[in-house]
């Protein structure tokens, strides 16, 4: 039988979503780094696994059906990213912009990281944009029409990236670049605290950062750990038929 520190990260988050904020408090990267076994992660992390699984052992298991993503339709779980997630970034970005643009104006001369969190804020805001846009256009539809097939018993349709795993493997490849640019930006604002008594601005603009980055982590979990590897079973399962 498995045991908890042999399980991997993506597994137990998957299974209960309120252990992905026993992973961010010790550091842990349950979306992009989550297929790893706890133990590793706690190796790598340098913390005493015995500390983490007393942790995850005394959450609460009762799961509410609302938030059970692992439990969810892939069409209704693609509406629910779009409509939550791509929301929030599409929202969050033009504030993210004028933050990111005012602090390193006003500040950037005594605190000379501004200028490089800026780059990296309007380089992330970019690249994610186009991001959700391949998503909402070829990806989701594509994985509506698997469900759709499944649903209806009928062949599975013709696309012309050949198979899911195409575009999958390029999302995924474009979560780690956005996840890479958001642990710089974190490790330059000093996990987003803020200068002894900076002004509000400042405090605002950090504070959105780290909201950013965490929405972003459960983004991206619910994509890498939850639909793409059903999408690509779908498939399979569909193709065998």
């Amino acid at each position: 039988m498995t045991t908890l520190q042999e399980r991997t990260v993506a597994d137990v988050v998957t299974e209960n979503i309120k252990a992905a904020h026993i992973f961010k408090k010790h550091g842990i990267d349950f979306c992009c780094g989550g297929g790893i076994s706890i133990k590793r992660a706690c190796e790598k992390a340098k913390i005493d696994p015995s500390i983490l699984e007393a942790e995850l052992l005394n959450l609460d298991t009762v799961q509410d059906r609302a938030y059970d993503y692992n439990s969810w339709k892939l069409d209704f779980l693609t509406d629910h990213i779009i409509n939550v997630h791509h929301h929030y970034v599409e929202e969050s970005s033009p504030l993210l912009l004028q933050y990111s643009k005012r602090v390193n104006h006003v500040h950037g001369h005594h605190y000379t990281e501004l200028a490089e969190i800026e780059s990296l804020v309007t380089k992330v805001v970019q690249e994610l944009a186009a991001h959700l846009k391949k998503e909402e256009l070829i990806l989701f539809p594509f994985i509506k029409k698997l469900v759709t097939a499944e649903r209806e018993n009928s062949e599975v349709p013709t696309i012309h990236f050949g198979t899911v795993e195409n575009p999958i493997k390029m999302m995924e490849e474009e979560h780690e670049e956005a996840g890479e640019i958001l642990r710089r930006i974190s490790k330059l604002s000093n996990n987003y605290t803020p200068p002894q008594g900076a002004c509000n601005t400042y405090r605002a603009f950090y504070a959105k950062l780290e909201e950013f980055e965490q929405d972003l982590h459960q983004h991206i979990h619910l994509e890498n750990n939850i639909l793409f590897p059903k999408a690509l079973n779908l498939e399979k399962k569909l193709k065998k038929n």
